[in-house]
């Protein structure tokens, strides 16, 4: 079944399921988030965006997955957070909707200093003089062809 739109505008944007009814087996149902942008202006799907963040020796640091610029429910799409340093990416934890977050080998380099927090945030605590320089990203699975990424270089201030 596929579901075919014509003359799309922004007012089409939204979230969009498909429900069937299955017999003997019950409901089966999906849903696609569907966001249209205003002529002219590009979706950041697929383009990563990166930030840099400050932060003081010892204290907590919290790294929103897609950077300011989203305030959208991220519970809905599968997702996972990457540490980089020297050109090695390790992956940190995964989140798959309605489940429980998973904490991946790299995180015990980390020890217990890394957890997710809020709208999938991740939260560091306490930083490090090693953690300066380390590229933290959040990569979003929108759908098999549509990954959103945010990066963010962390830079850890002596007191």
């Amino acid at each position: 079944y596929a579901l075919h739109l014509r003359n799309v505008s922004v007012s089409l944007s939204g979230q969009y399921e498909c429900s069937l009814v299955t017999y003997p087996f019950g409901t089966k149902a999906g849903s696609i988030q569907l966001v249209v942008a205003a002529e002219g202006k590009r979706l950041s799907l697929g383009k990563e965006q990166h930030y840099v963040m400050e932060v003081q020796l010892n204290e907590t640091l919290e790294i929103p997955c897609l950077g300011n610029e989203t305030s959208e429910n991220l519970s809905n799409y599968p997702l996972k957070w990457l540490v980089e340093e020297n050109g090695n990416k390790e992956e940190l934890v995964a989140k798959e909707p309605a489940t429980a977050e998973v904490y991946r080998n790299g995180s015990v380099l980390h020890g217990e200093r890394i957890r997710l927090g809020l709208n999938n945030s991740l939260k560091i605590f306490p930083t490090k003089l090693s953690d300066d320089g380390k590229v933290f990203s959040c990569h979003v699975l929108y759908h098999p062809e549509r990954t959103r990424k945010s990066s963010t270089t962390v830079r850890v201030l002596g007191k």
